[in-house]
């Protein structure tokens, strides 16, 4: 095999190749000796075949099999001795004309080899890095405000007497129509739904105006859609609703004791707490690992300056790109109504697009130099993980990763990377400080555009 590079540009490589036809001829003949002791064909007994025979049957079938091998095998190859790491899969150029010469074994096979390199860059020591932790303490209010919250999912309702009105707490039955302009409109209707006075989950002013009513009543509410609701052909319109009330119930007492535990699946009133206060401090401590590893990755990126392979960047943009083109176009909006421009979107998502990229390649390396590896057992409860974000469907979720090798390094790289930022953490100086529930999960604009 001959190797001459023919082209340099910063990171891009590109190299011509050159394997002998004489060695792709001594591959076939091993190929069809291996094949004359296994083949049947009518006429000749087995291992009797002709090699010329053989040839004239199976040869360029083989030998597209062997081009395809030497290709590959020549270019991890002539990339390893040069001691350079290909950033994206290598692009192989083979002139079809020359190719038909190859597989009739009447030409050397001759290929361009275009890719981009892995750019090289020393791994920075972390000693000095400071990181300050958001801690939030976990109130004895907050554990009974969320034990209130639970307790009112549980509530009981009861029909009020005959006559009775509706008012703030009651649950009301009631069938509505939305219109707009006087036409309906999609998602504008129910039969006979539940709704709860004063608990703010339809349109503002919608439940106000049902109190006072009376079972058989009938009445029609106008409302106003917020200018950031959801549904972009109903933002900000006006609105009506034709409503008939059905039923209205009280809330029932809920006394928060021992029996009352006994009815979510555990022993006491106590171990309720101490579940909540568990699941309180694990999701505080989601927020407080995140805010860290921003924290982190914040000092790492001002530490690092490389150029970066552009195929990567380029990768790593349409994904983010796609992500952002499709929110816009689910919420109806344009960049102009979010303050900016195409083209100011496209600057700012490539910026964030190369950070990406950078602390990539930079945790890949810290990794590498620290021997951090993803370990049998850790890959396997990320599998398990992801098939249980697939209620019912476990079984089909751990198949189809378990035979596809690229679905399941994709969950082997997160997981790689939070091993790297743990080691990291562990050399960095990190100082706790206590916030407020509201400080711990506020994010700029800055902190957002970066995660």
């Amino acid at each position: 095999m001959q190797v001459h590079e023919t082209a340099t540009d910063g990171l891009k490589r590109e190299l011509k190749i050159v394997v002998p036809a004489t060695e792709l001829a001594s591959r076939l003949d091993t190929y069809l000796n291996d094949l004359k002791g296994r083949v049947q064909i009518r006429g000749f007994r087995p291992g009797k075949v002709p090699m010329a025979h053989l040839k004239k049957m199976y040869g360029k079938s083989a030998m597209a099999e062997i081009v395809n091998t030497v290709i590959g095998e020549s270019t991890s190859k002539a990339v390893e001795e040069r001691n350079e790491k290909s950033a994206v899969q290598p692009k192989v150029d083979l002139a079809d004309a020359e190719a038909e010469k190859v597989l009739d074994g009447a030409a050397d096979l001759a290929f361009t080899l275009s890719y981009e390199v892995i750019p090289s860059f020393e791994v920075q020591p972390v000693d000095g890095v400071s990181i300050e932790r958001p801690v939030v303490d976990v109130t004895d209010e907050e554990i009974d405000e969320r034990i209130a919250q639970i307790a009112e999912g549980s509530r009981s309702y009861e029909p009020k007497e005959e006559g009775a009105e509706a008012a703030e707490g009651d649950r009301v039955t009631i069938s509505y129509l939305g219109k707009v302009d006087g036409e309906p409109f999609e998602g504008g209707a129910d039969e006979k739904a539940y709704l709860f006075i004063g608990q703010k989950r339809f349109i503002p002013g919608f439940e106000e105006q049902l109190v006072g009513m009376k079972v058989g009543d009938k009445k029609v509410i106008e409302v106003t859609f917020p200018t950031e609701y959801p549904a972009p052909h109903l933002a900000g319109k006006a609105a009506t609703f034709d409503i008939e009330l059905f039923e209205v119930a009280a809330p029932g007492a809920v006394k928060l004791d021992d029996e009352w535990a006994k009815t979510l699946g555990l022993d006491s009133l106590d171990a309720v707490k101490a579940a909540i206060k568990g699941q309180v401090e694990s999701q505080y401590g989601a927020q407080t690992r995140q805010k860290v590893k921003r924290q982190l990755l914040d000092q790492l990126d001002k530490q690092y300056s490389f150029d970066l392979p552009p195929t990567l960047v380029g990768q790593e943009f349409e994904i983010i790109w796609r992500q952002v083109t499709a929110e816009l176009e689910r919420s109806g909006k344009t960049f102009e109504d979010e303050g900016s421009t195409e083209e100011k979107a496209r600057e700012e998502y490539t910026k964030i697009a190369e950070r990406r990229v950078r602390l990539g390649l930079v945790l890949s390396k810290i990794g590498e130099e620290n021997k951090i590896q993803v370990t049998e057992p850790e890959l396997q409860r990320a599998l398990i993980e992801r098939a249980r974000q697939f209620p019912g469907q476990e079984r089909e979720v751990l198949e189809y990763y378990r035979k596809d090798p690229q679905a399941l390094a994709s969950l082997q790289a997160p997981v790689f990377e939070e091993k790297v930022v743990d080691h990291l953490l562990g050399q960095v100086k990190v100082e706790d400080k206590t916030v407020t529930k509201d400080e711990l999960f506020k994010e700029d604009e800055d902190e957002t555009a970066a995660a």
